[in-house]
């Protein structure tokens, strides 16, 4: 009698089992870059498994770049497009102003095209988020904080609101980046203008005017730029 094809069975360990449930999770979109994973003894309860099983599994995910433990010890969902691509920028930006508004003009591509398909695609829940971002930023306004980690959560959130995984991450990386060579020139931009102009670009996606929300992101940014080359310029004199 011809065998049908039968194959053993195989065996896969719990740690291996861990790992494609959390890796599926980030290739699907539900684990955006950033995310947090739970602690230890919640994801050991979540997933019914062992504390040995689960350490190897996060231990493995970190190497293949889906996770990154940082300094606090929290286990944090790596951007895909981080490590070998951005390495080398971090260096150039902080030797090279002149990169900061290549990077700038790159960003302006990536999120023209963010604001139009967020417009095209964004569910009730992202315009919440949306919403609750510019109103985080006017709050700090007022109270006079640094906005910078809500400006990059603005933008961020229009990326997420794409539905397009691959957008997300790109984002992440280049605010990874851009929040050390900008961060110290947003500080010096009048902050109310920038809130204003997100007003804008949220209530262009409300509308759900994919036009109209390039053209309000593409007159934000144009103007970030323009005040960043000023803030440079003036600090060059001051060498």
């Amino acid at each position: 009698m011809v065998s049908p094809g039968f194959r053993p069975i195989k065996q896969e360990k719990i740690s291996t089992k861990i790992v494609e449930q959390i890796k599926s999770l980030i290739i699907k979109g539900d684990l955006k870059p950033g995310d947090a994973l739970p602690p230890e003894r919640e994801l050991i309860s979540l997933l019914n498994v062992s504390r040995p099983s689960l350490r190897e599994a996060l231990n493995t995910l970190a190497t293949m770049g889906f996770l990154e433990i940082t300094q606090r010890h929290r286990t944090v969902v790596k951007s895909l497009a981080a490590g070998s691509m951005t390495e080398p920028l971090h260096r150039l930006l902080k030797e090279d102003i002149q990169t900061v508004f290549e990077l700038i003009e790159v960003r302006k591509g990536i999120e023209t095209w963010n604001a139009y398909h967020a417009a095209k695609r964004a569910t009730a829940a992202d315009i919440a988020s949306l919403q609750k971002s510019i109103e985080t930023m006017r709050i700090k306004i007022e109270q006079e904080m640094s906005v910078v980690e809500a400006d990059a959560n603005f933008h961020l959130a229009i990326a997420e609101a794409t539905h397009n995984k691959i957008q997300t991450h790109l984002m992440f990386s280049i605010y990874d980046i851009l929040k050390e060579s900008l961060g110290k020139y947003l500080e010096r931009i009048k902050m109310s203008d920038i809130y204003d102009q997100h007003c804008k670009v949220v209530d262009a996606i409300k509308k759900r005017d994919p036009d109209l929300a390039a053209v309000r992101m593409r007159e934000h940014l144009d103007y970030v730029k323009s005040r960043v080359k000023e803030l440079a310029s003036q600090d060059m004199e001051l060498t």
